[in-house]
């Protein structure tokens, strides 16, 4: 199960089971886990000012950025001309 759906049923991290927070409002990614948590702690140190004004910056309207993760969708298939 995807780490937003872990969260979302409660699941998750301890801060987000406390606080019953399940939007995602940011993300990055990264090519190796050893820089996603060197980040993480980075961003954690930071003061809510500062926190505020990266996730301004790159999602002012505060959407939820995993909206409709998990649902299920219908494929669609184009039929391939083979000849």
């Amino acid at each position: 199960m995807p780490g937003v759906l872990r969260h979302r049923s409660g699941e998750g991290g301890k801060f987000s089971s406390k606080y019953r927070v399940f939007r995602l409002i940011y993300c990055e990614t990264f090519s190796s886990a050893e820089n996603a948590i060197r980040r993480e702690t980075e961003i954690k140190k930071w003061r809510r000012q500062k926190k505020i004004a990266l996730i301004q910056k790159k999602n002012p309207a505060w959407e939820d950025l995993a909206a409709g993760c998990g649902e299920s969708v219908e494929m669609m298939l184009r039929p391939v001309n083979l000849s």
